[in-house]
């Protein structure tokens, strides 16, 4: 299946604690179809004593999210990707409700 999001990308928080509210894209998990978004989903954690973090304690860590939870954003808004090759023979993502070009191509021109 084709991601509509890159590493890197503004998105839109569709669902979940965190909705309505935009991010970066930190780091895409394509195997688990999972993306983890800066400042998103929002744990504590707490940390037991250990040789690297002898105090322990209670961290705030990023969770990744479900990639189906999350909209590319084109002009401050969010919006469905659409596929499209060009007639240089590069692939590109293009925003539905824009036409914008979302990024760099997908796939070189030969």
């Amino acid at each position: 299946m084709p991601q509509h999001v890159r590493k890197g990308d503004l998105v839109y928080i569709r669902s979940g604690k965190d909705r309505g509210r935009t991010g970066t894209v930190l780091r895409v998990m394509p195997k688990e179809d999972k993306v983890l978004v800066q400042g998103i989903n929002i744990v504590r954690k707490h940390l037991k004593p250990s040789q690297n973090n002898p105090q322990g304690g209670i961290i705030d860590k990023e969770m990744p999210l479900h990639i189906s939870n999350v909209s590319p954003v084109s002009q401050g808004k969010p919006t469905r990707v659409r596929f499209e090759t060009r007639d240089d023979g590069s692939k590109v993502r293009v925003a539905v409700k824009t036409g914008e070009v979302l990024g760099q191509p997908l796939k070189k021109a030969r």
